[in-house]
């Protein structure tokens, strides 16, 4: 039976947990925090949610460490009590989907104006320096999708349209990679009823993708490189053109909480020159409105977006902003409009008036 990333199972500490250690069970859960965070943020489309979701799932194995025999790994295991825990959660809020803007409706055709944002629980930005060492970056021989593939934005956005067991049994399946025994066997149900959910879940994929999967976004590479300064710069200096001038014709961009999203290089221009028009007559240094630091959110291209009012010198934590370059150019931009995500993203809240920033992480390579 194939178990990815499987640490060998420490007896001694085990017995030790088992008696009472605390720091004994913590060794035997920590290598594995990350990976259940990550499974616990692709169930629930939340940061957020995932982060308590691990934190249950640790109190659940102390509290039911005597439970454990030892029938699969101590992995496995914790795997269990996690999607088990994701499933209550998701079937407390049966009626609501962590999505983005762009998947409910039409784009809009019109500017914000007076609306306000919805209370809508959108989809969350998963950082990328939470998924340095994973042990499912090797997942099991029977994985369809690879991590790059399976954490993007858009890959994360369509599985929160399945049922919960059927998202859970696509997770288990094609992302780690789980034979279908292990499978059934960690959803309590027969082989021929997770065959069969993980069918119905592929065909409903298949509606998001055509071609069957996400499409692979490229590496970082010089021209991105360069294509993502260019982007800063027009960014930051309001200029409306330049900034179309990098987009994709069939751009999309979105702002959760906002529900307004935009198709289009056109559409997203006129956007811009809305929202931009008290700069356009003045692109000074020292009246620029907003400052990108580079990040990387969902294995792509981001920034953590800071804005100051003007007349003052601090900036202000505003957004992250994760895009999707294709082609050579941009694919989609959504910017999670909510300063509570700097934290996570080990950025600060504020910024001083310095071109070097104690706090802020290098850019990435």
């Amino acid at each position: 039976m194939y178990e990815a990333a499987a640490l060998p199972l420490q007896p001694e500490a085990l017995s030790c947990a088992r008696a009472g250690d605390e720091e004994a069970f913590q060794r035997l859960v920590e290598p594995y925090r990350r990976e259940i965070q990550l499974h616990c943020y692709r169930m629930l489309g939340s940061f957020h949610d995932a982060e308590d979701l691990v934190q249950e799932t640790f109190l659940r194995a102390w509290r039911g460490l005597d439970g454990f025999e030892g029938r699969t790994s101590f992995r496995n295991w914790l795997y269990r009590i996690a999607t088990n825990a994701s499933l209550n959660v998701l079937a407390r809020r049966a009626n609501t989907l962590r999505v983005l803007p762009e998947m409910q409706g039409a784009p809009a055709t019109d500017m914000p104006g007076g609306a306000r944002p919805t209370e809508i629980p959108w989809l969350d930005p998963y950082p990328d320096s939470l998924l340095e060492g994973i042990a499912d970056d090797t997942p099991g021989p029977e994985a369809r999708y690879e991590m790059r593939e399976a954490v993007q934005l858009a890959f994360v956005a369509a599985i929160q349209l399945l049922p919960a067991r059927q998202r859970a049994v696509l997770l288990l399946r094609d992302v780690l990679g789980w034979s279908a025994a292990e499978t059934a066997g960690l959803l309590d149900t027969t082989l021929a009823s997770a065959n069969s959910a993980l069918q119905r879940a592929r065909a409903t994929l298949t509606q998001q993708f055509p071609a069957g999967q996400p499409t692979v976004l490229p590496s970082p590479d010089d021209d991105q490189r360069v294509l993502l300064d260019r982007y800063v710069r027009a960014w930051e200096q309001a200029d409306v053109h330049e900034f179309a001038a990098l987009l994709r014709d069939d751009v999309i961009l979105s702002m959760p909480p906002w529900p307004h999203w935009y198709c289009g290089r056109e559409a997203i221009e006129r956007f811009f020159v809305w929202a931009w028009r008290h700069r356009q007559s003045n692109a000074r240094e020292t009246d620029r409105l907003y400052r990108l630091i580079p990040t990387a959110a969902n294995r792509q291209p981001a920034f953590a977006v800071y804005r100051r009012v003007a007349g003052e010198t601090d900036w202000h934590a505003h957004g992250i902003q994760v895009l999707a370059i294709q082609n050579g150019a941009v694919a989609s931009i959504v910017t999670f409009i909510d300063p509570r995500y700097f934290a996570p993203f080990g950025l600060p809240s504020i910024l001083g008036d310095s071109p070097s920033e104690e706090g802020v992480p290098a850019p990435e390579k």
